[in-house]
């Protein structure tokens, strides 16, 4: 649901550079680094020379396990076997 909500504007199109869902040659150097890595650039935002991310994809209400969950849907409709991080606890009431 978060990648439909947010991620797929950039990594669909490539738009600035976003690797696109799907393209095995763009994430194979990205999903080599492993999803902490991967993780640390989403969250806190990235700029390389192939192009730039966001912090948190440009929505701040994103949880690190939403950015998480997203990153391991992504990387592994583009090659890899990542483990999906579990969801959350609901918040107590």
């Amino acid at each position: 649901a978060i990648y439909e909500k947010g991620c797929k504007m950039c990594h669909a199109s490539g738009m600035a550079g976003a690797p696109k869902v799907g393209d095995k040659a763009a994430w194979k150097d990205r999903i080599a680094k492993g999803v902490p890595e991967l993780e640390k650039n989403a969250i806190n935002g990235f700029q390389g020379t192939a192009g730039k991310m966001p912090p948190r994809g440009g929505n701040p209400d994103l949880t690190d396990t939403e950015i998480a969950r997203a990153i391991v849907y992504m990387a592994n409709q583009s090659g890899a076997n990542f483990q999906e991080p579990a969801a959350a606890a609901p918040a107590k009431k």
